[in-house]
């Protein structure tokens, strides 16, 4: 019997014991007499993954593995062997990677947590018996322990191959692939590369009708998010919200548009602009993508965007308790980060909560102006 399966049911350590006996402990000063051990606790049952062929007869075999992915949970124990990502798996040494025990109440419940450890348990680059063992351990007969040594040459079956998807890998082959050597031809990527076409920066010159009195963001910065709100309710004409830069951003140009861009169309979208609402040039995914793929930091975009677009009030798009993440966020982090958004440059906070959640549309009134809204219409300004 696996030693393990022995220490498992009975919660003795046999090879710490094996040392310290080594090392001149008795039995009794170890607490090991026969009457001091205790009854089995349940039942343990181990599975040897070997680097073995189960179709070719158990043959073992040899490779470099590229996948190596061990199962945990409540009840298995592993010990492993020379497996890992990157191991050479030669035929000179014993051919097994891990052994994986589990304990249980009963059989079955065993059997039943080693499928499931071993379903999770991932190898590529060398052939194993993990197969083998699955099938095994689905067999009634074994479930029921009357099985004998011709077990095996009367179920055949139990050496058939496992046939895996491995779909992941497939998927990361893919991906390098493309990355390296471009769209394959065959999914229609035909004829030359594209030509390299530099976009037309527009000029735009100010008239006679701009300005005629105060922007909304000189009302805002001189008096305050009240007299703000009193100068869009007073407002006789349509006021509108330009999200280029931030909704047709994240959505139609792919979020892939740098901050050099953006400044390069200030000085039209400054003029173009110079009596809307609010210019909503930050906050959503924007935050992410700029970190994570445009290797861009999100805090010197707004600050750049500010000094030159100084007349319009930035807005961004706030996810409620989410901020511009993607989890749930402490309220103090969440205010912070308010904090530093207007500091660095951002007037109106749009709060979006998708089960429109007052509570987690509460901001602090002191930092500038929010604009509520979620699934159904609900603007609230403060």
């Amino acid at each position: 019997m696996e030693h393990t399966v022995t220490e498992e049911i009975t919660g003795v350590d046999i090879v710490q014991s094996q040392i310290l006996i080594a090392s001149g402990k008795t039995l009794p000063e170890l607490n090991l007499t026969q009457e001091s051990i205790p009854s089995p606790m349940g039942v343990a049952m181990q599975c040897r993954v070997t680097t073995e062929d189960p179709a070719q007869d158990f043959r073992p075999d040899t490779g470099t593995i590229n996948v190596f992915r061990m199962p945990a949970g409540m009840g298995i124990r592993l010990d492993d062997g020379p497996g890992f990502p990157g191991a050479r798996i030669t035929p000179h040494y014993d051919s097994l990677l891990v052994k994986i025990t589990a304990k249980a109440r009963n059989r079955k419940e065993a059997a039943a947590k080693l499928i499931r450890a071993l379903k999770e348990f991932r190898v590529r680059g060398v052939k194993t018996n993990k197969s083998f063992l699955l099938n095994v351990l689905k067999h009634p007969d074994f479930l029921e322990g009357v099985v004998d040594t011709g077990f095996i040459a009367a179920n055949p079956h139990l050496l058939a191959p496992l046939r895996e998807q491995d779909r992941a890998q497939k998927l990361l082959y893919y991906i390098a692939n493309v990355v390296v050597n471009g769209t394959p031809k065959e999914l229609g990527a035909t004829g030359a590369p594209p030509s390299t076409v530099d976009p037309i920066i527009p000029v735009v010159e100010p008239n006679s009708g701009q300005q005629k009195k105060p922007s909304l963001k000189k009302i805002f910065d001189a008096d305050g998010p009240d007299a703000f709100a009193k100068a869009v309710r007073n407002n006789k004409g349509l006021l509108i919200t330009d999200t280029t830069w931030r909704d047709a951003h994240q959505s139609l140009l792919a979020t892939r548009l740098r901050t050099k861009d953006m400044l390069n169309i200030a000085p039209a979208t400054t003029v173009a602009l110079a009596n809307a609402y609010s210019l909503e040039c930050w906050g959503g995914a924007t935050f992410d993508v700029s970190l994570r793929f445009l290797r861009e930091c999100p805090w010197e975009r707004l600050s750049a965007l500010r000094e030159a677009v100084p007349d319009i009030p930035f807005q961004m798009l706030l996810r409620g308790a989410n901020a511009v993440g993607y989890t749930s966020y402490p309220d103090n982090v969440v205010y912070e980060f308010c904090q530093m958004a207007k500091d660095t440059g951002m007037d109106v906070f749009r709060i979006f909560d998708s089960v429109n959640y007052i509570e987690n549309m509460k901001v602090r009134h002191d930092l500038s102006l929010f604009t509520y809204y979620g699934v159904s219409p609900l603007t609230t300004l403060l």
